[in-house]
């Protein structure tokens, strides 16, 4: 969404490309920026001048403070990290540890960067806040703004933004929204950025050595506590090094040989159990969601079917939806969904609007077997 007047925006700058061209959209759109670096991991080693850009963690201050050189707009940098550990960091190894797959971006977005970014915007008296996310807002007749996918399908971002405050959307601003990302790779070459150094990292931002596997030995030793694998009907079928080192759907790393292939179906951290199967029981029909966060709860009750999407890198499937009480909705598949998990994110879709979306608790399989926090201690759930 472009603004028609100038306006002060405060404008959230990792370093990276894509919040380094937003930057420069703006200045030239006539807006009054202010960059803003939220540092939530490492201090980023300054005297280290062989580290190339990407490899100095999620906040690459150096650059980002280039970038605001070269545009002219000033800079300054927040430390979150207490706020960015408690809310992410503690949030990501605890949702391990209790068997579910938490997703560290969305809890970010929820927990830190937004929320820091308007704080700064309030008391600098700002009209806006940017970020450099594939997504959009829009606007209905009655002047109301809702999310949207970003034009760029390939990396639209939107997914990790459901959990936003509805009452911040009329403040947001996302200057990359409608574009495509080969051209904001041209726009960082017309800048003179060194965009040889800045890969796009897919991974966790402060996962820096191997997988999160290797983060939570490194950070939550209680997470190394063998137990045994079991197939469907309890019997052992070996040892595992951790309820947390699995999610549902995992075939590789088990060290389980012969017979059938099998996959992690889900575990038992109350037990220090990790169910295996085959890959068709990985297959869910319906799912429940709570902690919700509903943009629109009158056009979600309006859709009679909505797609729901529940990793960022996999497509939307068609569902129905209806509530469980309050505060929880049941979302029933048109067709199987595979290796889903509590703790992940489901995000509902009409058409490119983002409705909102939550949390999931539990799942059910295609044979009837309800997998849920709740359910006995031979039915736990999965990703």
């Amino acid at each position: 969404m472009a603004v028609a007047e100038p306006k002060k925006v405060v404008l959230g700058m990792s370093g990276g490309v894509d919040s380094s061209v937003a930057a420069k959209l703006l200045k030239e759109q006539g807006h009054e920026v202010i960059g803003v670096t939220l540092k939530v991991w490492e201090e980023e080693d300054e005297t280290t001048v062989s580290k190339r850009w990407e490899e100095r963690g999620c906040c690459k201050v150096g650059m980002a403070r280039h970038v605001a050189q070269l545009l002219g707009i000033s800079h300054q940098v927040i430390d979150t990290r207490e706020r960015f550990q408690k809310g992410v960091i503690e949030d990501f190894i605890g949702g391990y540890i209790e068997g579910t797959t938490p997703n560290p971006c969305v809890r970010c977005n929820e927990r830190v960067k937004f929320g820091g970014l308007f704080h700064v915007a309030d008391e600098l008296g700002a009209d806006y806040v940017a970020t450099g996310h594939y997504a959009n807002i829009r606007h209905d007749k009655g002047g109301t703004p809702f999310l949207v996918r970003g034009q760029d399908t390939k990396k639209d971002q939107s997914y990790f933004l459901y959990r936003i405050p509805p009452v911040w959307l009329s403040r947001m601003l996302f200057p990359l929204g409608d574009m495509e990302k080969p051209d904001v790779w041209r726009e960082a070459e017309a800048m003179g950025l060194p965009v040889d150094e800045l890969k796009e990292s897919q991974e966790i931002c402060f996962v820096t050595q191997g997988d999160y596997r290797q983060f939570l030995k490194q950070h939550a030793p209680q997470a190394s506590s063998p137990g045994t694998f079991v197939d469907g009907k309890g019997r052992e079928l070996g040892q595992h090094q951790g309820v947390a080192f699995y999610t549902p759907g995992q075939r590789k790393g088990l060290g389980i040989s012969g017979g059938s292939r099998l996959y992690v179906q889900r575990v038992l951290p109350e037990m220090n159990m990790v169910v295996l199967g085959p890959a068709e029981d990985l297959d869910s029909r319906e799912c429940l969601i709570s902690d919700l966060n509903i943009f629109s709860p009158e056009s979600l009750q309006h859709a009679s079917r909505i797609d729901v999407k529940f990793r960022y890198s996999s497509p939307p499937v068609s569902a129905t939806h209806q509530w469980a009480g309050s505060t929880s909705m049941t979302i029933m598949f048109d067709e199987p969904v595979r290796a889903l998990s509590p703790g992940q994110s489901a995000v509902f879709y009409l058409g490119d609007r983002v409705l909102g979306g939550g949390i999931i608790q539990g799942t059910t399989t295609k044979n009837n077997i309800p997998i849920c926090e709740e359910t006995d201690s031979t039915a736990r759930p999965q990703r």
